[in-house]
């Protein structure tokens, strides 16, 4: 099955390149392409905060329609899909959780002299924005070909963050309540799927193909209308977390770019996977959980704002 960037972006990656306003003779060739990978992404979340600015909706179903529905249609479409294998990702994989976890370690080191409490601190700088944005950038900046090695990152993200991200949050979280969740049953059965060859059949893929096309337009859209909420009152925690982020990432990743084995594009991959901000699930955790949500409120939103600087100077390195 061929992974269809269109479908997955919204976006017709030959008009993108064809109608770029502006040209690489005025901009040179590297700025250019760097343009034509964000625009699209933050388009895409400016039209959903200008959206929402105008008719503030409530996109609470729309967000639980996307984890529960979307968001996993779109993991075992592409776990399952016959020219995904795992274990090609095996040291992408586990890269990608030496990063998690370390940031985790940092930013519990630093959440006492930054007089942050760790249950706060901890989560935003553990669990990436790897849906929202690391999907759609990684298509466009590296092709349709590195969307499978993006989904086993955001896969490997959400198995922590739906495990032991509640359990830091609610030391009493039954394991077996957190098994029962769509993504994480979607992981495990596209895992299977993966490892077996099992192949549901054509009528049943194609449908669960035609819902996880939902799923990247849906979160970029949510991301810009949760971006409506930005509180200036925690300014503090929001820029320590901002700055945090990308820096505890980059103090991970260089060291193990230079002891994995990893090739062709997975090194650049990773240190933009390294580099993402804050996921917006860790605001809707920390609500349910009642962990300070305007402190982490504020820490999503301002570090997903300063990833305007932060992904356009990551690219210019990748690249």
């Amino acid at each position: 099955m061929t992974i269809n960037t269109l479908a997955y972006t919204g976006i017709d990656a030959e008009r993108r390149y064809n109608s770029a306003t502006l040209s690489t003779t005025k901009v040179g060739p590297l700025a250019n392409q760097i343009i034509n990978i964000v625009l699209p992404v933050y388009g895409i979340v400016l039209v959903g905060f200008l959206y929402a600015r105008r008719h503030a909706p409530d996109l609470s179903a729309a967000n639980r329609l996307n984890l529960d529905v979307f968001t996993p249609a779109l993991l075992f479409d592409v776990l399952s899909a016959k020219d995904f294998r795992l274990t090609e990702y095996l040291d992408l994989a586990f890269a990608g959780s030496l990063i998690l976890l370390g940031s985790g370690l940092i930013a519990w080191a630093a959440s006492r002299p930054l007089r942050i409490e760790p249950r706060t601190l901890v989560p935003p700088m553990m669990f990436l924005n790897s849906g929202n944005m690391g999907l759609p950038l990684a298509v466009l900046a590296f092709g349709e070909s590195a969307l499978p090695a993006a989904v086993v990152l955001f896969m490997v993200e959400n198995l922590l963050h739906f495990t032991l991200g509640v359990r830091i949050l609610d030391p009493g979280a039954r394991l077996i309540g957190m098994l029962r969740m769509p993504l994480i049953l979607a992981c495990l059965l596209g895992i299977a799927a993966s490892l077996t060859g099992f192949r549901p059949p054509s009528a049943v893929a194609e449908g669960i193909h035609l819902l996880g096309q939902i799923a990247i337009p849906l979160m970029l859209f949510a991301l810009g209308a949760r971006l409506t909420d930005a509180d200036l009152t925690h300014w503090r925690a929001g820029l320590i977390g901002a700055l945090l982020r990308p820096v505890s990432g980059l103090l991970l990743v260089l060291p193990l770019l230079w002891l994995l084995p990893l090739d062709g594009n997975l090194p650049a991959l990773l240190t933009l996977f390294a580099v993402l901000p804050p996921a917006v699930l860790n605001y809707m955790f920390a609500e349910r959980y009642r962990q300070q949500p305007e402190v982490v409120a504020a820490i999503v939103i301002w570090g997903n704002m300063a990833s305007l600087a932060v992904i356009p100077l990551t690219l210019m390195l990748v690249l």
